[in-house]
């Protein structure tokens, strides 16, 4: 079913058009990525769906009742309203979804048979189903822990940073579950934990999205399907960001075929308007003004080849390290390094060596210490014990504000301080408008002051400055926020290509896995663990291994529970847990039929109409506590009775 329908949508800002006759259509349950360069209307287009912005032209069509929500950049709270009390607030209407069924469900029980009340309760348990808001108190709780405001849950939400309130109004809106959710950069300011997480809610919950992200994981993890802006146009590809890759070359070598055909086509056309005189002929016209529309499409043709071809050739890039590379020269020498801030142990007791060409990734929870070292590194800080010894070379640092940009200087002023208009890039000596415009810059930018530039477009020309210095070890700091996907393989390209040693701070577990060949994890509590894995790896592995720890800590409660007396060693099954072994699975099986049968009579008003909705209610859950218990103890019997084979 269609919630939002674009219809022959076009959108100019004065003289800069974004989309053109383009058509777009949500339908529920679908999870939409929107891809492009920054600038090309990604934005826009969300906007124009969510309807807070005009179409210049089209027509935008959405279903009845059909409630949208979108996560604002900057959001704004009541600033008497903790933490908490922001989320609470916002969902205000489940609470008194929850607390009507509760009312209509005990006047239901007395008085079963009246059909308006049966009505009302069937709408609001609708309602509640599909918010999935039935146990909202545990889900707060949870939602409170896993991006980290449990420890802020009675402060001003206002006293908070703008990446902590972002995840207030993320939470609420996870929360609150409306028919379609908006999402702008939803990553943005999550640790990898936090992103699992909510990869997790919005698959569990069947969310209906449209979200724009340069997160290519969380783009493959999510999205049902990818919507490109290209060329003030839209191109759809079916499934994750894998699938966009494979169809995206699939189209651009049938887009070539398509170009050689057109090509000979046009080379029978250009000699028959050459050589005939019949083509002035006015009956002609038509196939003259044909021939020249083609020139136009085959002049254009190689261009979005070639654009489409080097965005692949960029992304498939991959490198994972010089493992095995000897005499390298030593950069940082760190001993037993410690550090703490206002009492909380960030760093303890690390020590490491990072060398020549180490491509090293810093990985972790937010607020663990990671940009902290990096300021250790630079000599910016000073540890409170241990020590790090430097050698003798340049280093490049790139910073989340940007710091190296004057925002009164021009780009040419930029590159060129000392006049020209020529740069070093990596041993080649560049015109500074070819070099930026492998940046994406057009040549009019060159006159632009920094200042006038978006946040994405600052980045991309600290990025570009950055690779002008002549350094053996970049310190990059968070590189690719605010960037789009295609500035982010440029920068992959450049650091791939980079021959001095790379540290950087990242929570993009694709671009960590594509550049990093060593990771310094941040466990938290002053914990710094080193690993070579890939970090996809390393958080497979850790997951498996939280999983099998609380496997562990069951089977230690359960073995409490049964404690045998010391020096005894059991052969055998006792007769109780034989005769549990030999008897609970039918028993289980018989109730998962009589489960079934209450959950479909629930379903069937002439059911549980007849039956009582309440009593029903009250077996079912009887049901389900009986055959919790019973198959937590066949469990227990059963690994028993394996530790006894084994």
């Amino acid at each position: 079913m269609a919630l939002i329908d674009l219809f022959n949508i076009k959108k100019q800002y004065d003289i800069k058009l974004l989309l053109d006759g383009v058509d777009f259509h949500l339908n529920e349950g679908e999870r939409i990525a929107i891809v492009g360069q920054n600038g090309c209307g990604k934005s826009t287009l969300m906007k124009i769906a969510l309807g807070s912005e005009e179409p210049t032209e089209g027509k935008r069509v959405v279903g009845n009742n059909v409630h949208i929500e979108m996560l604002a950049q900057q959001p704004h709270f009541d600033p008497d309203l903790n933490v908490r009390d922001a989320i609470l607030n916002e969902l205000t209407e489940l609470k008194e979804a929850q607390e009507a069924h509760a009312q209509l469900s005990s006047e239901v029980a007395e008085d079963f048979e009246n059909r308006e009340l049966l009505s009302k309760l069937e709408n609001i348990a609708a309602y509640l189903d599909h918010h999935n808001a039935w146990n909202l108190d545990d889900k707060i709780e949870r939602i409170l822990q896993e991006f980290k405001l449990k420890e802020y849950e009675s402060r001003l939400v206002i006293s908070l940073s703008g990446g902590e309130q972002r995840r207030v109004a993320l939470a609420s809106l996870v929360l609150k579950k409306p028919d379609v959710l908006l999402l702008d950069e939803p990553t943005n300011h999550l640790d990898v934990y936090m992103v699992e997480f909510l990869e997790e809610i919005l698959l569990k919950e069947k969310f209906t999205l449209l979200f724009i992200s340069h997160d290519r994981h969380f783009i493959d993890t999510i999205a049902s399907s990818v919507v490109e802006v290209e060329n003030q146009k839209l191109v759809s590809y079916k499934g994750g960001y894998r699938d966009y890759l494979r169809l995206k070359e699939e189209r651009m070598l049938s887009l070539a075929k398509t170009h050689d055909t057109l090509t000979k086509f046009l080379k029978r056309e250009e000699e028959w308007l050459g050589k005939s005189v019949r083509a002035r002929e006015k009956r002609n016209q038509g196939r003259k003004a044909r021939v020249f529309e083609l020139r136009e499409q085959a002049k254009k043709n190689p261009t979005l080849i070639r654009k489409m071809q080097v965005e692949l050739e960029r992304e498939k890039k991959s490198w994972r390290g010089e493992k095995g590379l000897s005499k390298r020269k030593l950069l940082f020498d760190l001993e037993n390094l410690n550090y703490s801030i206002a009492g909380k142990l960030l760093i303890e007791d690390f020590t490491t060596r990072i060398l020549q060409r180490d491509k090293v990734a810093i990985v972790g929870v937010n607020g663990a210490g990671k940009s902290t070292l990096l300021k250790l590194l630079l000599e910016r800080l000073k540890p409170d014990a241990g020590s790090i010894k430097r050698g003798d070379f340049s280093i490049g640092y790139f910073d989340q504000h940007r710091e190296m940009l004057n925002d009164e200087h021009t780009l040419i002023e930029t590159f060129c301080p000392d006049g020209g208009d020529h740069v070093d890039v990596q041993g080649s000596h560049m015109h500074v408008f070819a070099y930026l415009k492998t940046f994406l810059f057009p040549e009019e930018y060159m006159s632009k002051k920094v200042g006038q530039l978006s946040g994405g477009e600052k980045n991309r020309v600290a990025l570009a400055l950055l690779f002008t210095k002549n350094v053996e070890c970049l310190i990059l700091d968070e590189p690719t926020n605010d960037l789009d996907i295609q500035t982010i393989n440029i920068l992959e390209d450049k650091l791939i290509s980079f021959q001095g040693a790379i540290l950087f701070v990242s929570h993009d577990r694709y671009f960590i896995d594509k550049i990093a060949s060593k990771l310094f994890i941040f466990k938290g509590n002053g914990i710094v663990e080193e690993s070579y894995q890939s970090y996809t790896e390393y958080l497979e592995i850790e997951k498996e291994m939280k999983e099998l720890s609380a496997l562990e800590l069951e089977v230690e409660k359960s073995e409490k529970k049964e404690e045998k007396p010391k020096n005894k060693v059991q052969t055998k099954l006792s007769y109780k847990e034989q005769r549990d072994f030999d008897h609970l699975p039918d028993e289980i099986e018989t109730l998962e039929e009589e489960i079934a049968a209450l959950n479909k009579c629930l379903g069937d008003p002439d059911c549980y109409q007849e039956k009582g909705l309440q009593i029903l209610s009250d077996e079912l859950n009887a049901l389900k506590k009986v055959y919790e218990e019973k198959s937590d103890r066949y469990l227990e019997v059963l690994e028993l009775y394996e530790d006894l084979l084994s």
